[in-house]
C-alpha cells in the first residue's frame, strides 16, 4: 500500500483543476412549506460549517471516485501499478474495501474540535460517485459494514451514523451528502458498455426497465439514510449531470456534454423525505428550481450578496479528500474567507478529509483550533447576522445585526496574521446618534473616538492601539446605532 500511495500522489486534485464548475441558480424558487422556510433561516443564522469526505480513496490519497472516470483521465492520471490498464485499475481501486480499516476513526473527537472552532452543522459523504457507501444500505454490499472490510468488525463501523450522534449530541444541524450518480451500479454503468464519461453509459429511453431500477435504487438508499440515521436537516445532493435533460443549460460549458435524460424523479425523493423529516432542506446542487433550496459555490466567494440562500463550499486544504502533506491555508486566510462569505450573506462549509487510519492530520486541527480562538472574541460579530453594503471596500468588511441596529466593522490583516489598525478608519453609510457607542471587541476598554461628517464616520484609533492592536487575523468594531 505504501508502493501504491507513493506513486499514486500525483493523482490528488486541487481546487483549481476541478472538473465540474458549479453554476449559480438562474431559476430560484422559494420553498413553499413554511418548515422549510422556517428550516432555511435557522440555517442561515449559523453560518459556519464544516464538511468532510471521506471514503476508501483515502489509502492511496488519491482524488475522490474521479480517477476512475474516463472523462477525467486529463486532471486525475492514473499512476502506479494499475495505471496501464483501465479495468485493472478500477478493480484494483475497488478492492480498496478489503483494507479499509480506520481503526482511529473517533467522531467525538471531530465534533468537538469543530464546535471549538465555532462551526455549527455538518455534513458528510454517505456516499461519492464511486459508490462506495459509508453507512450500513442494504442496497449494495459495497459499504464499509460489508464483510469484505475489514472496518465491519468494529462496533462503530456504520460511520455515517457515528458521525451524525456524535455531532447531533453536541448541538450541529446535521447533513448528508448524497452522490446521485452512481459509477459502481451496473444499473449505472452497465457493464454491457464501457463507461465513456461521468454520465449514465446507456439511454435510458432505450432501456426504461434498467434506469426505472436505478431510480428505486436511489430512492431506497436515501430512505435509508431519512429513516434510520436520526433527525436530519439537510440532503446535499451532488452530481448535477443526473437531471431531467430538459433542465440542462447549455450556456454552462459542463452540462453541453450531458445528452440523456436522467430524471431521477427528485419530487418523488423529496416528497419521501420530508415525510420521514419534516423541514428538510433539499439541495439538488446546480439543478435550478424547486429542489435547490441553496445555492453551493464551490471553491469561490461571491463578489456581492446573492439574492438566494448559498453556501461556499471550499477546501482547507487543496484535496477534498485526504493526500499526505497536503498544503493547508492558513488560519488568517480562512478567517479572511469567513468574514467575506458572511458579508454576502452566505455559509461557509470548510471541508477537511479525513485519514485512512480515521483521523484528521494534525495541521487540521491546529487551523481548528486557532479558528476557535478567534470566534471566541468575534462570534457575535459572525453569527445571525446579514450583509451590509459597501460589504468590502480595501481591507474593511462590513455586516449588520438582523434588525440593523448594531453594525460590526471588520479590519482584515494585511500580509501577516497581527492586525496593524491606522489612525483613523472612514466608514460609509453608517449613520450615528448621540447614544450610539462603539465597542472594540478585542480590547474591549480601549476607547475610540468616532466623528460623523455627512455620509461618512471615522474612527480615530488611539495610537498605542494602532501598533499593538490585539487583534489577529481580523479586528473587529461593534457600533451600536
Amino acid at each position: 500500500m505504501k508502493l501504491i500511495a507513493s506513486n499514486l500522489i500525483a493523482v490528488m486534485i486541487t481546487m483549481c483543476c476541478f472538473a465540474q464548475q458549479h453554476n449559480f441558480n438562474n431559476n430560484y424558487i422559494t420553498p413553499t412549506d413554511t418548515l422549510v422556510q422556517q428550516k432555511i433561516e435557522q440555517w442561515q443564522d449559523l453560518k459556519f460549517g464544516l464538511f468532510m469526505h471521506w471514503g476508501t480513496y483515502s489509502q492511496w490519497g488519491v482524488v475522490e471516485s474521479w480517477s476512475i472516470c474516463p472523462e477525467d483521465e486529463g486532471w486525475t492520471q492514473r499512476k502506479g501499478p494499475y495505471a496501464s490498464s483501465y479495468n485493472t485499475y478500477v478493480k484494483a481501486y475497488e478492492n480498496l474495501q478489503t483494507t479499509f480499516n480506520p481503526t482511529q476513526f473517533n467522531p467525538e473527537k471531530w465534533a468537538a474540535a469543530a464546535k471549538n472552532a465555532g462551526m455549527k452543522y455538518v455534513v458528510f459523504t454517505t456516499k461519492h460517485h464511486d459508490g462506495f457507501c459509508m453507512f450500513d444500505t442494504k442496497q449494495t454490499d459495497y459499504k464499509i459494514t460489508s464483510s469484505n472490510t475489514p472496518f465491519a468488525a468494529n462496533p462503530r463501523s456504520n460511520v455515517a451514523k457515528e458521525i451524525f450522534d456524535a455531532f447531533r449530541k453536541d448541538g450541529f444541524m446535521t447533513g448528508a451528502y448524497f452522490s446521485k450518480p452512481d459509477w459502481h451500479s451496473p444499473d449505472y454503468w452497465w457493464p454491457y458498455f464501457p463507461p465513456k464519461d461521468r454520465n449514465v453509459n446507456y439511454d435510458p429511453k432505450k432501456y426504461p426497465e434498467r434506469w426505472n431500477a436505478f431510480k428505486d435504487y436511489t430512492y431506497n438508499q436515501i430512505q435509508e439514510l431519512m429513516t434510520g440515521y436520526g433527525k436530519m436537516d439537510l440532503l446535499w445532493l451532488d452530481g448535477g449531470w443526473v437531471r431531467p435533460l430538459s433542465s440542462v443549460d447549455t450556456t454552462v460549458e459542463w452540462q453541453r456534454g450531458i445528452k440523456d435524460d436522467q430524471d431521477i424523479d427528485m419530487a418523488r425523493i423529496a416528497k419521501m423525505s420530508r415525510t420521514y423529516q419534516p423541514g428538510l432542506m433539499v439541495v439538488d446542487r446546480t439543478v435550478s428550481g424547486e429542489f435547490e433550496n441553496y445555492v453551493t459555490p464551490e471553491q469561490t466567494i461571491p463578489n456581492e450578496p446573492l439574492p438566494y440562500p448559498w453556501e461556499s463550499c471550499i477546501t482547507m486544504g487543496n484535496s477534498w479528500s485526504y493526500v499526505p502533506n497536503d498544503t493547508y491555508k492558513s488560519a488568517n486566510d480562512l478567517v479572511h474567507m469567513l468574514v467575506k462569505i458572511v458579508s454576502r450573506g452566505g455559509n461557509f462549509l470548510l471541508n477537511i478529509g479525513p485519514s485512512p487510519n480515521g483521523d484528521f492530520s494534525d495541521t487540521a486541527y491546529n487551523r481548528l483550533a486557532a479558528l476557535g480562538s478567534w470566534m471566541n472574541v468575534h462570534g457575535e460579530a459572525i453569527y445571525g447576522t446579514i450583509p451590509m453594503a459597501p460589504y468590502e471596500k480595501d481591507n474593511v468588511v462590513y455586516l449588520q445585526s438582523k434588525d440593523k441596529k448594531t453594525v460590526y466593522v471588520y479590519v482584515l490583516s494585511n500580509n501577516k496574521e497581527t492586525v496593524e489598525l491606522p489612525a483613523t478608519i472612514s466608514l460609509s453609510q453608517i449613520n450615528i446618534t448621540q447614544k450610539s457607542k462603539i465597542i472594540y471587541l478585542d480590547a474591549p476598554k480601549e476607547k475610540i473616538g468616532m466623528q460623523q461628517k455627512n455620509n461618512q464616520l471615522t474612527l480615530t484609533i488611539p495610537a498605542g492601539l494602532q501598533q499593538k492592536s490585539g487583534a489577529i487575523y481580523a479586528a473587529t468594531f461593534k457600533i451600536i446605532l
